[in-house]
């Protein structure tokens, strides 16, 4: 008996009747069978060398840079990333693929002195073999990039499950990915659940960003199978503000940490704690930003707040601000897309949601401590541990929440969205599990290292 598998089906956020692609699901087996295909050709991927990844990488960099104008206007339409956003991601996704066309090059281990007698010991980092990269839609260009291109810079192959929701996205980059790339060196699986997976279950090594709960199922069936895993699930954020702080600065930082593309990061700011006097102008100052942002129409370049990725992430917002009391927002704007109106609410009690759980929206808790250790014990409060910022003109208070912040990533004066994709990203607790994304670090999970011992065949 053949079951037919529902498509696959994208649409415009800002206009739902829009179908932005509908395509078929490969299902479990044929997930699979793209892992197989991947490890048949990554054999010949690494046998070409460094200096034809080299080339390669740069080579894809080269045509993502020349279709820069098509991809972020896909990105807006698929998953309503505001114009100026999908631009800056683009052009980021350009540098990740130019940064790592340089790491073949990179000493892929080192020669050590044997502790007694003739010979050699060499330690050598080697490729896993396929990886599976399991991608959510929030970033569709510049997640799989960085999970993707240090993965094939290092020899391996690469299968990458993207998230239902930027099926769009992930196949024109794969069209650019794929006029460079031998066959079967890159591959995308469309899909949900099943054909994520099923990849999980045949690949090499895993990298995973999404939803806690998908996350934890990643990283149990890959521990389960022995292979390396990396997942990256999420945040709640913290903003501490201090009296000293510049505090037209601080909330304007804040209110793009919250509302900038409704939301819909990991590292979007959820709860905002002013210390002492800090207190009341900044609710004034953070209600007014919000209030003022330009949201609506992401297609328009001065947008900053638009839609929600679909009905049910609006809902979940509009759930999580019900009842509160609401300095800024609040509201459903009248517009066709799953719009929701960048919000502040305060007095929120100390089990709500907004401080438990990711809600993923344009909405976060004003709170207040009397002092920075207050503050940074309300911050480390909760399960998560992804991004903190501080906002102080005085050094010893940014020592102190470098030292005392249990988080991946801190951030002195600066929103906790954005990140150098030259460094490492991650966080502690249930933000990330594994070794951390970017930079050097990615080069080192997509490797494995050996130790050779060299001895001479004949007594000299």
């Amino acid at each position: 008996m053949t079951t037919t598998l529902p498509p696959v089906v994208s649409r415009n956020p800002a206009d739902p009747g829009d179908i932005v692609v509908q395509v078929a699901a490969r299902g479990a087996f044929g997930a699979a069978d793209a892992v197989e295909r991947a490890r048949a050709a990554r054999p010949g991927w690494q046998r070409g060398g460094a200096a034809a990844r080299s080339a390669a990488l740069g080579a894809i960099a080269t045509a993502i840079e020349a279709a820069a104008d098509e991809l972020a206007t896909l990105a807006v339409r698929e998953v309503g990333k505001p114009l100026a956003e999908a631009r800056a991601e683009v052009a980021r996704t350009v540098a990740i693929w130019r940064y790592y066309a340089q790491s073949p090059y990179e000493p892929a281990g080192a020669v050590h002195e044997p502790a007694a007698g003739a010979g050699l010991l060499l330690t050598r980092r080697r490729p896993h073999g396929v990886a599976a990269l399991v991608t959510p839609w929030n970033f569709p260009f510049a997640i799989p990039s960085w999970k993707a291109a240090p993965a094939l810079a290092a020899g391996n192959t690469v299968v990458l499950k993207p998230a239902p929701e930027a099926t769009a996205c992930a196949q024109r980059l794969a069209d650019l990915v794929q006029q460079v790339l031998p066959e079967r060196v890159f591959t995308v699986v469309p899909g949900g659940a099943a054909e994520g997976a099923a990849v999980v279950s045949a690949a090499d090594v895993v990298s995973f960003t999404g939803s806690t709960a998908a996350g934890q199922a990643v990283v149990g069936a890959a521990t389960a199978r022995g292979i390396p895993v990396q997942a990256e699930m999420g945040g709640l954020n913290a903003a501490i503000v201090l009296p000293d702080a510049d505090i037209g600065q601080a909330a304007a930082h804040l209110a793009a940490a919250i509302a900038g593309y409704a939301g819909q990061k990991c590292t979007a700011t959820s709860r905002v704690i002013a210390v002492g006097a800090a207190a009341a102008p900044l609710r004034e100052a953070l209600g007014e930003a919000l209030r003022t942002l330009p949201s609506g129409d992401p297609a328009d370049a001065a947008t900053v707040c638009g839609p929600l990725i679909s009905e049910q992430a609006r809902r979940r917002v509009t759930e999580a601000w019900s009842g509160l009391s609401v300095v800024a927002g609040g509201t459903v704007p009248d517009l066709p897309g799953w719009y929701a109106a960048p919000t502040l609410a305060e007095k929120v009690p100390a089990d709500h949601r907004l401080l438990r759980e990711e809600v993923f929206g344009p909405v976060a808790a004003l709170l207040t401590a009397d002092d920075l250790a207050e503050a940074v014990r309300i911050a480390n409060f909760g399960p998560y541990g992804l991004v903190t910022s501080v906002h102080t003109a005085d050094l010893d208070a940014a020592l102190y929440g470098l030292d005392e912040l249990d988080t991946g990533m801190i951030r002195i004066n600066a929103p906790s969205t954005g990140v150098d994709f030259h460094l490492p990203f991650g966080g502690t607790k249930s933000s990330g599990h594994g070794p951390r994304e970017q930079g050097r670090a990615a080069l080192e999970f997509y490797t494995a290292g050996r130790t050779y011992t060299l001895s001479p065949g004949k007594a000299m």
